[in-house]
């Protein structure tokens, strides 16, 4: 069995699920879900910066009323449980776990821990972060000893 590594930011789509499903056939895949909610206020800033990039002026001014902290905490529990489950139907094992703190760190724990084969890394574009290889697949690249896989996700959740 194929063990991945899948780090997200908020629900996966049924797009989604079935991108990440596929990617090795018919060969069976484990995922080994990670899913940090929100940050704090520059997170919130560099989310603004790519709405505006990418011509959403409306989601730029609605990046104040996206939860962070212990409300975020609740909403990025019913987003990871709907992804697992998503990814259970679509006949994969799947498991995950948020991330509070240290994303990357616990990354690489995960990786050592379930013996990963890949991690794939499925997020919105975030053209700040990317630019300056802050992104979490530009990061983890160098930090976590396994191919490291950077996919956008195809819809909004």
């Amino acid at each position: 069995m194929f063990t991945s590594v899948l780090m997200i930011e908020k629900a996966l789509t049924s797009a989604d699920v079935e991108f990440v499903t596929t990617l090795h056939g018919d060969e069976p895949v484990s995922f080994h879900v990670l899913l940090q909610p929100r940050g704090d206020q520059a997170d919130r800033l560099l989310r603004a910066i790519d709405d505006i990039a990418l011509g959403e002026l409306d989601e730029a001014v609605r990046e104040g009323e996206t939860p962070e902290g212990q409300d975020a905490r609740s909403v990025g529990r019913r987003a990871l449980d709907v992804s697992l489950q998503a990814l259970r139907s679509a006949s994969s094992t799947a498991e995950g776990r948020l991330v509070e703190d240290h994303p990357l760190d616990a990354l690489k724990g995960v990786v050592a821990e379930v013996n990963a084969d890949e991690v794939i890394v499925l997020t919105d574009p975030h053209y700040v972060e990317e630019f300056f290889h802050r992104d979490w697949a530009s990061r983890a690249r160098h930090k976590v000893g396994v191919p490291v896989l950077k996919l956008f996700s195809h819809s909004k959740a």
